[in-house]
């Protein structure tokens, strides 16, 4: 099945009776893990940016003398990070016809009725629907782009970029078929989470999470429940999204998995901390983010815009991590 372009009418947008189905996975684990479309920040302004600042190390030697005048000042400096907002906009125009021929049935019908009564509204909602697909998208492998004027578009910066130091790269070995990955072990997840925490990581370990593709959800279960019994069959719910937690050295990490990983990066298993992941909205005035809106009026049809602007926060990078396995070439 596919999508059309233009407006929708009653000869390329037929009516059929019966249960309506949805043939395409909606979820999207990262975005509604951390707000969705209705929470997170504001700005003001294309770009935003926040602050990270680090203690120097503890130093064992450092006692004073008796009487001694004070030591040298010291100050710790700020670092600023930056990402910047995208927009996302899509239109529905449904023909006056369309609209108001509800009852129209196509296709071999035994009897039933139309289970979509207002075709406007039900394509609306699909299309919020895909613009939280890409969303999920770009917050995962968005390259970050600022162009210097109007003929390109602003893109945000995604998690997976976004992380630098935290990063396990896994080679697959020098034999073997052309495309074959290297197994999961634990000693590499042990990996990411220890380095994960060296660098300040998981100081909240209950939003930590483990967010997996589909085809390694399986592997880790196995790996944990079958030779190390740390594995708990206990569910716990990041704001509304089901999670599994096991246990590591170091944590407890709630077990995401994260379908679009499938596609988008099939062999990267991210360590996050949840609370440092924020979606940030510029907001319109008078309409806010995301919000929808008639537009004008040019003949025998209506015409929607769902229009909104929202970038990542991810806080400090080094308090996420990332494994990624390589396949052999």
């Amino acid at each position: 099945m596919a999508g059309i372009t233009g407006m929708g009418t009653t000869y390329n947008l037929p009516n059929y009776s019966g249960e309506l189905f949805n043939l395409t996975p909606e979820d999207t684990p990262l975005l509604s893990s951390i707000g969705g479309l209705n929470g997170g920040r504001q700005t003001t302004a294309v770009e935003f940016e926040w602050e990270t600042y680090d203690l120097r190390n503890p130093d064992a030697a450092r006692q004073r003398l008796e009487g001694a005048a004070a030591p040298s000042a010291e100050e710790r400096v700020r670092q600023n990070w930056s990402n910047i907002t995208e927009i996302h906009q899509e239109k529905v125009e449904i023909s006056y016809t369309k609209m108001a021929a509800t009852g129209a049935q196509a296709g071999l019908n035994i009897g039933g009725t139309n289970v979509v009564a207002n075709e406007m509204v039900w394509q609306i909602q699909q299309q919020l629907k895909q613009v939280k697909r890409d969303v999920e998208a770009t917050f995962l492998t968005g390259a970050y782009q600022k162009p210097s004027d109007n003929t390109t578009a602003r893109k945000t910066r995604g998690i997976i970029p976004a992380i630098t130091t935290n990063v396990v790269t896994v080679a697959a070995p020098g034999t073997g078929a052309t495309g074959a990955v290297q197994d999961l072990t634990k000693d590499m997840i042990d990996q990411l989470v220890m380095s994960t925490y060296t660098s300040g990581g998981i100081m909240d370990g209950g939003n930590a999470v483990l967010m997996v593709p589909p085809s390694y959800r399986a592997k880790i279960s196995n790996l944990y429940a079958s030779q190390f019994g740390m594995f708990h069959e206990t569910s716990r719910n990041e704001a509304g999204v089901a999670t599994t937690k096991i246990t590591t050295d170091f944590c407890e990490l709630s077990l995401m998995t994260n379908r679009h990983l499938a596609t988008l990066a099939p062999n990267t298993l991210l360590l996050l901390s949840l609370e440092q992941l924020h979606p940030v909205f510029l907001e319109v005035p008078g309409k806010g983010h995301f919000f929808l809106e008639e537009l004008a009026k040019v003949g025998s049809s209506t015409s929607f815009q769902l229009y909104g602007e929202i970038g990542l926060a991810y806080g400090n990078e080094r308090s996420h991590g990332k494994l990624v396995l390589t396949p052999h070439a």
